[in-house]
């Protein structure tokens, strides 16, 4: 297993998230954006061995997992609100 700069893996991350769940670019970066903003790749930075391609496929599939937990919630939450608006 090769270990990747930590630019090199977020490149990588970013572009599996394209790949592997069809993001556009745009999309991609402000996911792996907002993931490094909220200290998700903290130990990647730290530790040169979790900077590689396999852990980088493990990573995507978080982040995506918890993208889509994240937009499942906003629309429960959208969804109880025009209820109860649509009630009052």
């Amino acid at each position: 297993m090769t270990n990747l700069t930590y630019e090199e893996f977020l490149d990588e991350v970013t572009t599996l998230l394209t790949e592997l769940y069809e993001l556009d670019d745009a999309a991609a970066i402000k996911l792996v954006v907002d993931a490094q903003a909220a200290d998700f790749f903290v130990v990647h930075d730290d530790l040169p061995e979790m900077r590689t391609v396999e852990q980088a496929k493990k990573d995507v599939a978080t982040l995506f997992e918890q993208k889509q937990n994240k937009q499942q919630t906003q629309q429960k939450q959208q969804k109880r609100a025009q209820q109860k608006n649509s009630k009052g």
